[in-house]
């Protein structure tokens, strides 16, 4: 085999393996982080629209420590502005009522059961 076959070969190879893992040309990758940044800024100006500067403040405190209640939130204001369900500006104590909602949806409930043992097990025995 001559060099050039072997580079050529190696060409294909790595096409194959950056294709196969997903691995994307510099320009496709580019275009995916433009999308994503237009799509965050129409989120931020939306929410700049919906909710007050406390309320906006508090949102952004809680995504910190709870990003994934703070993304629920945020599609819930997101959705409820592009129907027309909300009236106005929301306040600090109108978001809590949101939280509160949100938090009664992703709370999981625990049960616990204790299985005895069925076998001839006495706490007599043991000493």
């Amino acid at each position: 085999m001559a060099d050039s076959d072997l580079e050529e070969i190696r060409a294909r190879r790595l096409a194959e393996l950056q294709q196969q893992y997903g691995e994307q040309d510099p320009n496709a990758r580019k275009e995916q982080e433009a999308a994503q940044k237009r799509k965050e800024d129409m989120i931020n100006s939306i929410l700049t629209q919906v909710l007050d500067q406390n309320a906006r403040a508090r949102l952004n405190s809680i995504a910190l420590v709870k990003p994934e209640k703070a993304k629920m939130v945020e599609m819930m204001l997101i959705q409820m502005a592009q129907t027309g369900q909300l009236p106005g500006r929301i306040g600090e104590d109108q978001l809590k009522g949101l939280l509160e909602k949100v938090s009664m949806q992703t709370q999981r409930k625990t049960k616990i059961n204790f299985d005895r043992r069925r076998v001839m097990d006495s706490d007599d025995d043991d000493y």
